[in-house]
């Protein structure tokens, strides 16, 4: 064996092992709070209350694997949340038009996916810097949503569609669980087995060096952003369908909890590391977070400091991290 096989190797395991343990970290870290919470209360540790925190979850945790692929490229998407109520209004439109379930679903994620493409495209073409991008289709799909609904709900939606956002597999798993663990599955896989994925790391590691090394940084970004939207289209299909209710309201500030999410589960705001196990763990953590204070009745206002905390200590642990 040569000895820049050994290298490459040693590499590769370098690499692993810093994932794993920031996995084995955060996942300590949601193991800790679920331990604290079951102490506190005696309903946090039911059958019902965790089914109930893994679909509040669900929605969050699919933002969050969106921001993911976005902050390994060093970028953001502050997009989201107003992407996932377009979407979501578009689908609600499409199904009374008579369109039907499956092609008014993919109206909507589709949707999301156009919006994705346009902040792919301002960055790579036009040289905006992500954060603008971003904030710019933030606020054009909340206006667009607006001026569709004339800011009215969009309901008289089939029942059947219910079942894509509040239904239930086997009498008791949530469909937008089973459908976030697919999701989680598959984009996981992209990221870590395919040379799509390779690229969005060495982007986010070093974008020059990506450069001269082959990688298409257009192509790839775009790719990233179509991504993000196209997650985003399809939760907000999944909450239209849950309260068989769009409206231009929907996903006000999710963009902050998805990227709280992917970084408290690991996913470096410098860029260049992250895992979708990670972000899902990261979103279980804010889940239970969440679910924890409110059976202890402790306010929003302190629930928002205390998640304003813990996003505080993870940035801190990844910069002794990268020390």
């Amino acid at each position: 064996m040569s000895v820049d096989i050994v290298k490459v190797q040693s590499g590769k395991q370098t690499v692993f092992n810093k994932k794993l343990y920031n996995e084995l970290g955060s996942f300590a870290g949601l193991l800790l709070l679920s331990f604290v919470f079951s102490i506190a209360t005696d309903t946090f540790l039911t059958v019902n209350n965790l089914l109930t925190v893994a679909l509040q979850t669900a929605a969050v945790a699919m933002l969050a694997m969106a921001e993911t692929y976005v902050i390994i490229t060093a970028g953001i998407d502050l997009s989201i949340g107003s992407i996932l109520a377009v979407a979501g209004i578009v689908c609600g439109k499409t199904l009374l038009a008579g369109f039907g379930i499956p092609l008014s679903v993919l109206a909507g994620v589709l949707v999301g996916g156009v919006c994705g493409l346009a902040n792919g495209l301002a960055i790579t073409r036009l040289g905006i810097a992500p954060f603008i991008a971003t904030l710019g289709m933030m606020s054009i799909a909340r206006g667009i949503a607006y001026v569709i609904t004339d800011s009215l709900p969009v309901s008289g939606l089939p029942e059947d569609f219910y079942f894509i956002g509040g239904g239930t597999i086997l009498g008791i798993i949530p469909v937008p669980v089973v459908i976030t663990i697919i999701m989680a599955l598959l984009f996981g896989f992209i990221l870590n087995k395919t040379a799509f994925g390779r690229y969005i790391y060495a982007l986010g590691s070093n974008e020059d060096a990506a450069r001269l090394s082959g990688v298409n940084i257009a192509k790839t970004l775009n790719g990233v952003y179509i991504v993000s939207g196209l997650l985003s289209g399809l939760v907000g299909v999944m909450l239209t369908a849950r309260l068989v209710s769009a409206q231009a309201q929907a996903g006000i500030g999710y963009e902050l909890d998805a990227i709280a999410a992917a970084i408290i589960g690991g996913t470096s705001p410098l860029g260049g590391s992250g895992t979708i196990l990670g972000t899902m763990i990261g979103a279980g953590i804010m889940g239970i977070l969440r679910n924890g204070l409110n059976l202890l009745s402790v306010n929003a206002f302190w629930q928002q400091i205390a998640i304003g905390l813990v996003i505080i200590v993870a940035v801190y642990i990844d910069k002794i991290r990268r020390k």
